[in-house]
């Protein structure tokens, strides 16, 4: 076989997985898994305390929006929501007293969101979950404020990564 030959077999060969992709993989698993284990302790939270007024995915969006007052898209796009039924979790919401909705006054089709009395309690509680966690996660679970800080940067970059490959289809 000539050398030319030899490329071009070789050319058409897909490339080797790169030794990256295990721990990519397994990177993705646990971002996904952790989200989800988010959610479950947010939920024994609220179960601890005796509430199933509103559910784990409730509360974090609960939390998210804290003192700001926001329309519905600004929450997906702030990342205050990931899941795609933002607008039924926020209609529920303000059914149940969690939520203000007011027609917004430059958009009129705009619908501004803020927390009520009862949506700052939710706020309070899940704040004051992240406070204890933030106080016993060094001791009990052993990760650093340099671990935070290091595996927050690698989560910015694989975000950016993330974000080119859609914007730049790459």
């Amino acid at each position: 076989m000539s050398n030319l030959a030899k490329k071009v077999v070789t050319a058409a060969e897909p490339a080797p997985a790169p030794a990256v992709k295990p721990r990519y993989l397994e990177a993705l698993h646990l971002v996904e898994r952790l989200h989800r284990r988010l959610l479950d302790v947010i939920k024994d939270e609220f179960e601890r305390r005796g509430r199933d007024d509103v559910n784990s995915v409730q509360a974090l969006l609960l939390y998210n929006i804290g003192d700001k007052e926001l329309t519905a898209s600004e929450l997906r796009t702030r990342g205050y929501y990931l899941g795609s039924n933002v607008s039924y979790n926020v209609k529920k919401l303000v059914e149940m007293g969690y939520l203000h909705h007011a027609r917004s006054r430059v958009d009129r089709r705009a619908v501004r969101i803020s927390l009520t009395e009862k949506g700052r309690e939710v706020h309070e509680i899940v704040s004051a979950l992240y406070d204890k966690h933030a106080r016993t996660i060094e001791p009990i679970g052993g990760i650093s404020d340099d671990d935070f800080h290091r595996l927050n940067a690698s989560l910015i970059r694989l975000e950016r990564f993330w974000t080119d490959q859609i914007r730049y289809r790459l």
